[in-house]
C-alpha cells in the first residue's frame, strides 16, 4: 500500500528527541535522524512492512476494542467497522504548568486524550491534586518515567525505578495503574519493553509532533502544522507537550482536525488495555 510504504520510509524523519524539561529548551527538529533504538526496530518492521498489534497485554483487554496499534508507524488501525478517519491525541510532560488548562480545553471540546506523566511533576500535594483532577475528568493517564531519563543510559535496576516509581505514584493518586507507556525521546530497551509488558501497559511512541521546534512555538504556526502536516493520515498518533504555546493552540488543533473530518480516538477503545 502506498500509505504503508510512505509511513515506513517516513519513520526515520519522525522519531526524535521530543520531550524536554523546560519550555525554553531547544529541541531536535522533526527531520533529525531517528535514534539507534528506533533504527534497530525499523529493520525488523521493514521486513514485516506492517505489524499490527493483535495480542493482548497481561491485563484483560477492553471488551470491544476498536483500534489496534501498528508498530510500523505507531498509528492505529480500525478493527472491523470502526471509523478509520481518526487520530489519537497525547500530551507528554504532564502535569507541568499547562496540563490542567489543556485538559479543560479538551473536555469542553469532548476530545479524549492520553496525558503522559513525569514523576518530577507530581512531587507536591498541589501537583498531585492536578493529576487527580485530570484523571477525574475522564482522561487516560500514561507513564512517561520518573525523571525523563534516556533509558538506554541507565542500568536495568535504574530503568525499573524510572518505570515503577511513577507507576506507583499514579496508582496512589488515581487508584488505577497506568495503561500506556511512552519512553522519553522514544528510546526503549529490551528490559524496558519486557517490564512494560509485564506491567500490562501498551508501549507506544508517536507518528508526528512539532511543538518542541523553535519555529512552531506559537499558537498559529503550531496549529497550522499539526492540522496540515504531510504526516496527518488516518490513525495518526499525535505528540504534544505541556507547553504555553501548545495550550494556546490546542482548541484550534482539535477544531482544525475535525474540520478535515478527523475525530479523536478514545483510549479506552484501544486493543490491549482496560480503562476502569
Amino acid at each position: 500500500m502506498k500509505y504503508i510504504k510512505f509511513m515506513t520510509l517516513s519513520l526515520l524523519a519522525l522519531m526524535l528527541a521530543a520531550c524536554g524539561e523546560t519550555e525554553s529548551e531547544t529541541k531536535t527538529p522533526a527531520s533529525a535522524p531517528v535514534q539507534q533504538e528506533v533504527e534497530e526496530e525499523e529493520k525488523v518492521e521493514e521486513e514485516a512492512s506492517e505489524e499490527v498489534i493483535e495480542e493482548e497485554s497481561p491485563a484483560s483487554a477492553t471488551a470491544d476494542p476498536l483500534y489496534a496499534l501498528n508498530k510500523a508507524n505507531w498509528s492505529f488501525k480500525p478493527i472491523a467497522d470502526a471509523p478509520s478517519k481518526v487520530v489519537l491525541l497525547t500530551i507528554d510532560d504532564a502535569p507541568d504548568k499547562r496540563s490542567l488548562e489543556m485538559a479543560k480545553t479538551l473536555k469542553a471540546l469532548n476530545a479524549p486524550a492520553i496525558f503522559f506523566i513525569n514523576g518530577h511533576f507530581v512531587d507536591t500535594d498541589e501537583e498531585k491534586a492536578v493529576l487527580k483532577e485530570i484523571y477525574d475528568m475522564g482522561f487516560a493517564i500514561g507513564n512517561h518515567t520518573q525523571t525523563h531519563a534516556n533509558l538506554k543510559s541507565l542500568s536495568e535496576e535504574q530503568q525499573r525505578v524510572e518505570i515503577m516509581k511513577i507507576n506507583e505514584t499514579i496508582e496512589e493518586i488515581t487508584g488505577e495503574k497506568p495503561k500506556f507507556f511512552r519512553a522519553p525521546f522514544g528510546v526503549n530497551t529490551d528490559f524496558s519493553k519486557a517490564l512494560v509488558k509485564e506491567q500490562g501497559m501498551l508501549l507506544m511512541n508517536w507518528t508526528y509532533g512539532y511543538d518542541w521546534e523553535a519555529k512552531y512555538q506559537d499558537a498559529d504556526t503550531l496549529t497550522d502544522i499539526m492540522v496540515n502536516s504531510e504526516y496527518l493520515t488516518e490513525g495518526a498518533n499525535l505528540l504534544m507537550h505541556d507547553r504555553v504555546w501548545t495550550a494556546a493552540a490546542l482548541k484550534g488543533i482539535v477544531e482544525g482536525l475535525r474540520g478535515k473530518g478527523y475525530e479523536m480516538i478514545d483510549p479506552a477503545t484501544i486493543q490491549g488495555v482496560t480503562i476502569d
